[in-house]
This record gives structure tokens, C-alpha cells and sequence, in this order.
């Protein structure tokens, strides 16, 4: 059975005390704190969440809400992409996270509520590595080229390449690592706020890419798969015009999901080039983006098990 890049399902985690993540600001060059205060940052986030959940099963997208726990605290569970990935084999994984705060996010319940309506087989747990310092942060690690079975990743403090290599044995995976950086020089701490996989296209900031090899490799990679390249610059990257993910409708229409300022940061071109192979849609959660370091893609854990019925 060929794997499909797309689902029309989505797992959401709907905040309760979302904000600032002290443990996370150091590794995430996206995160800005504020004076504002914590009630009105998670009203703020919790109306954007709701928008953007109403958007999405407005155009056709299953959303399977699951809500967060006040105790414990986990200020980035919105971002259940980082813990947790669903397969069509029915693998289920869950991964090491760098920050102590997000490895509570990692809730059995949520696999339990999962398991009701589809098939999981296996549910592999990789959170071992914790204990050795070595992290894999889920699809914000990884980007999957779930068809051609290969795992796009940029090596960072975040993400390490003897786990992503425990990943794609285990999941039957080549593994593709590069580095990146940031305009700053910075290393990038997320490979899918610097590249998207759809598809029949690619969007990636190259100029994070230095190493030539390493650009040739990625190059021949997308040509080889028939991806049509979209190359952002820094400052679209910086707009989270990279933190896109395709998803479809229940009705196989296939969607572009990105934020609103992601959206505004594309030019002309890009946005053509895009909706040549699929629609775009938006929705604006600037104060989860500005507060979280994390955008549309981050919110979205697509749920590629079989249904059960």
C-alpha cells in the first residue's frame, strides 16, 4: 500500500495555560516574551485556537480537539506535533523532548481516546533518549515525505541524528540531515519552520542551507521525488512561511494550512506557484506565533491511522 503524504484528520490540543516557555527560549529564536499578562495571553491563544479549528472543519478537515490538563503545567502543549506521530502502518510514536516542561505533555489518555475510532498496532516510545541528552522533536524534527518514505531533517540541539536514525529503521525511513541556520547564524531548532513537503511541491528557505553538499543533496532529493521547489528568504521564514502542512478535505480536496502572516509574506509568484497543485487557507494566531515560537504546522498532528469502521 502506497502511503499517502496527506489525511483529512488532525489532532489538536486546545491550550489551557499556554505562554512563554522559559525552558524553550534559548534553542527557539521565534519565541518573544512580553509584558502582557498570563490570563490574556491564553484568552488570546484560546480564541485563535477555536478560529482556526472553525476554519478548518469548515472546509471539509476532521479535528479531533482534545483538551489540555491544568496540572501539570505545559505551556507549548498547542504544539502536540513535537510528541507525538500517527502512521498508516498503525505505528503510533512518541518522542525525546529537550525541554523537561514538554515531556509532560506526552499523554497515554490521548493515544487511549485515538485508539477508540482507529487501528494502532504498535506504539513505540523513544523517549528512552532523554536520558542520554539526545532529542527528536516529532514532525517539527522531521519532515516526512510520507510517500517516498524519507525524513528531511536539519541537525540542532533538538534534534539528534542517532534518534532520527532509531526513527527511520523503525519506520522503514532514509533519513536526510543537513544544517541550517538563521540570518543570525544561528542554528535552526525546527526543520519544518524552514521547509514544507507536499505533495508535488517543496517550500525552503535554501539560504539557511551553507553547506553546498548538503544544498545539492536536498536539491536532488526534491527533483527525484517531483517536488516543484518554492524558495523562501529569511524574512518569509521568519513570517512562519515555512511552517505550512497539506492536509485534505473528508472529501479529498487538498489544502495549504498556514498561518495569516505567513500567508501576507508570500509574493505573487510563490502564492501562484502553490495553488497550481492546491487551495490555501488561513487563519490568524499571531499572539500563539509571537508568545509560542510556533505556527500552524506546529498545531497540527496528523492522524494517518486506519479508521476502524
Amino acid at each position: 500500500m502506497k502511503n499517502k503524504q496527506t489525511t483529512s484528520t488532525l489532532l489538536m490540543i486546545r491550550p489551557v495555560r499556554f505562554g512563554f516557555n522559559e525552558q524553550t527560549a534559548e534553542s527557539n529564536a521565534f519565541q518573544n516574551k512580553s509584558d502582557n499578562k498570563a490570563e490574556d495571553i491564553q484568552q488570546k491563544a484560546l480564541e485563535e485556537f477555536d478560529n482556526f479549528v472553525d476554519l478548518l472543519r469548515a472546509n471539509g478537515v476532521k479535528v479531533i480537539v482534545v483538551n489540555d490538563t491544568v496540572e501539570p503545567h505545559t505551556p507549548d502543549s498547542i504544539f502536540p506535533n513535537n510528541w507525538i506521530s500517527f502512521h498508516a502502518n498503525g505505528d503510533v510514536l512518541m518522542y525525546p523532548m529537550q525541554a523537561e516542561n514538554r515531556r509532560l505533555e506526552r499523554r497515554e489518555d490521548i493515544i487511549r481516546k485515538i485508539e477508540e475510532d482507529y487501528t494502532v498496532n504498535h506504539v513505540i516510545d523513544l523517549s528512552r533518549f532523554e536520558v542520554q541528552n539526545k532529542f527528536l522533536e516529532g514532525t517539527g524534527s522531521m519532515v516526512l515525505d510520507r510517500e517516498n518514505k524519507i525524513a528531511y531533517a536539519c541537525l540542532s540541539p533538538r534534534t539528534d541524528k542517532e534518534v532520527l536514525e532509531t526513527f527511520a529503521k523503525k519506520e522503514d525511513y532514509k533519513a536526510i540531515t543537513f544544517d541550517a541556520v538563521d540570518s543570525q547564524g544561528k542554528a535552526i531548532y525546527h526543520t519544518n519552520v524552514l521547509m514544507c513537503i507536499g505533495s508535488s511541491y517543496v517550500v525552503i528557505c535554501l539560504d539557511a542551507i551553507k553547506d553546498e553538499i548538503e544544498r545539492g543533496q536536498l536539491l536532488d532529493s526534491f527533483k527525484n521525488t517531483g517536488k516543484e521547489m518554492v524558495a523562501i528568504t529569511f524574512d518569509q521564514m521568519n513570517h512562519f512561511a515555512g511552517n505550512m502542512l497539506e492536509v485534505q478535505s473528508t472529501n479529498g480536496e487538498k489544502l495549504l494550512v498556514m498561518s495569516k502572516q505567513a500567508y501576507q509574506s508570500l509574493d505573487d509568484n510563490q502564492a501562484a506557484t502553490l495553488e497550481k497543485y492546491i487551495r490555501i487557507i488561513c487563519s490568524d494566531i499571531s499572539a500563539i506565533e509571537t508568545h509560542g515560537g510556533g505556527s500552524a504546522r506546529c498545531m497540527l498532528a496528523e492522524v494517518h491511522l486506519q479508521p476502524k469502521n
